[in-house]
């Protein structure tokens, strides 16, 4: 089901000048059943280790979008299609991976929107590595738990404050 209410172009006319916007690059791709999304920020750096990752989705999302900081890793996936169903299940909106996701099939069924850089075959280590409720730099923005997340086919805003449509 598209989230039509708010669309990025929308409230990045609506509130240029009026609140703290910034803008993921045109980089991230839609993997997911979902390319329309929104929800507050949940905030994880793990490098090449998807163990938080899997820990967070089987959490209650809440209608929330988890941005992991993957270190824009092209050597392995972060995410595939078991915890895109995890993910959905458990109500989270969207994830955002800085990084890669495998299993597109799989991901393109599941009702959660899902952007990365680019898909990889080869799975992650499973070392437990990984921070969560972190501030993340990357892609030259940066993301504070519980920041809102809007996101669609044209692109990802990051605000401190909700935006309405």
């Amino acid at each position: 089901m598209a989230d039509t209410k708010y669309m990025t172009t929308d409230l990045s006319d609506a509130y240029e000048g009026k609140a703290r916007l910034r803008y993921l690059p045109p980089t991230y791709r839609d993997f997911g059943g979902r390319t329309r999304f929104h929800g507050r920020a949940k905030t994880l750096v793990t490098f090449e280790d998807n163990t938080k990752l899997r820990a967070a989705v089987e959490m209650a999302g809440e209608s929330r979008v988890l941005v992991v900081d993957g270190g824009g890793s092209m050597n392995c996936a972060l995410f595939g299609g078991n915890l895109a169903a995890l993910a959905a299940e458990n109500g989270w909106a969207g994830v955002i991976i800085n990084g890669c996701v495998r299993d597109r099939a799989e991901l393109a069924g599941e009702n959660v929107g899902i952007k990365a850089l680019a898909s990889h075959p080869r799975k992650s280590q499973k070392r437990g590595l990984g921070s969560f409720d972190v501030a993340l730099r990357f892609s030259g923005v940066t993301v504070h738990p519980d920041d809102w997340i809007y996101a669609d086919e044209d692109g990802v805003i990051i605000s401190d404050t909700e935006l309405t449509s």
